[in-house]
């Protein structure tokens, strides 16, 4: 009896790789948020106040001298958006609004006519209108506060409108290169060989493990058809190599299918440390002259924890790795002390990474 092999696992050309040149491009902006209920940016941050002066002059206002303006209905702000590739002028996109100063929320607030430039230094869009801030914030008298998500943080939607366009190569090249997103010589192999059976042979020329070179039509109109069908190709896809992320801000581990090990012993055990705070009360003799005086006290603990020792066998798979880690009672610090032994010891078979 013959067993069939396993399909591989087709995807997207446009889900695999983007084209050179059309890409998005980043776009940022210095600005005001004006209308808030008193909780702009404080008399401390000063650069608020100048700004608020220096928008009060272009409408022929202006303050005497030696007056520090004092704006808690306002509040700097860093603008930033993404240019989508082939945004014409005259389309709209989201902006992020985000305070600099100390300002307590922006909610209520309208950012004021705000330019956006490139890395180049050139305006590319013009950004105005209501911030929608997603947090929440209350605070009562006497101090106690409740804060859900950011609320110095906002987004104007469909709040900036192009006012220039950037202009790629995307038509003046007899080629398109295509680079992949995530780089592999089987994978680029892959698509030459779909785009060769789907197009023609001889069309596609693979340069390296991520880019691919596609001879395409000269005419604007036929490239824009030609490129639809070729992000609509199927590609076979490499098999990824087994990866460990370890989230260090979280304490997230993330381990992909594939991931084995090596024959490995490991023993892990920490010390247990525990702290008590109290406080002794001294108390003055009858008809004396002394205090009260309360002194702190602290008792510290510590002691080995009952460490334990499991040998995983050669080839152990993904499944056991975090059944025998779950059994030990682990979190996720101790499985990236784990992880990262064994990939000191050389017997973790796959990649770790830690962001």
């Amino acid at each position: 009896m013959a067993l069939a092999a396993p399909a591989a696992r087709a995807t997207a050309l446009r889900d695999l790789a983007h084209v050179e040149g059309v890409r998005e491009n980043q776009l940022i902006g210095y600005g005001l948020v004006v209308g808030l209920a008193n909780t702009g940016d404080g008399q401390q941050i000063r650069y608020t106040g100048q700004s608020v002066a220096n928008l009060l002059k272009q409408f022929g206002l202006s303050m005497p001298e030696g007056i520090r303006l004092r704006a808690r209905n306002a509040a700097a702000v860093m603008v930033s958006a993404s240019f989508p590739p082939g945004y014409t002028r005259g389309q709209k996109i989201d902006v992020t609004v985000s305070s600099v100063g100390d300002a307590k929320s922006l909610r209520g607030g309208t950012l004021l006519l705000t330019p956006l430039r490139g890395a180049d230094g050139e305006v590319y869009a013009l950004a105005q209108g209501s911030v929608v801030v997603p947090g929440v914030s209350a605070q009562g008298r006497s101090g106690t506060s409740v804060t859900v998500n950011a609320t110095a943080a906002g987004r104007v939607p469909q709040g900036a409108t192009i006012e220039r366009a950037i202009d790629t190569d995307f038509d003046m090249r007899p080629y398109v290169r295509l680079s992949l997103t995530r780089p592999s010589f089987e994978t680029a192999s892959n698509v030459v060989k779909a785009i060769g059976r789907a197009l023609g042979p001889g069309l596609a020329t693979s340069r390296d493990a991520t880019s691919v070179d596609v001879v395409a039509p000269t005419d604007p109109t036929a490239r824009v058809a030609f490129m639809a069908r070729l992000d609509a190709i199927d590609v076979a896809t490499g098999k990824p190599r087994p990866r460990v992320v370890f989230n260090s801000r979280t304490g997230t581990v993330v381990v992909s299918e594939g991931v084995t090990v090596s024959p490995a012993a490991v023993s892990h055990g920490a010390l247990k440390v525990t702290i008590r705070e109290g406080a002794v009360i001294s108390q003055p003799g009858p008809f004396s002259s002394g205090q009260t005086v309360v002194a702190p006290e602290s008792d510290v603990e510590i002691e080995p924890a009952s460490g334990r020792m499991f040998e995983w066998p050669a080839g152990t798979k993904l499944q056991t790795i975090v059944d025998t880690v779950n059994a030990i009672g682990a979190g996720p610090d101790d499985v990236m002390a784990i992880l990262q032994a064994l990939d000191q010891a050389g017997a973790l078979n796959g990649e770790l990474i830690v962001i």
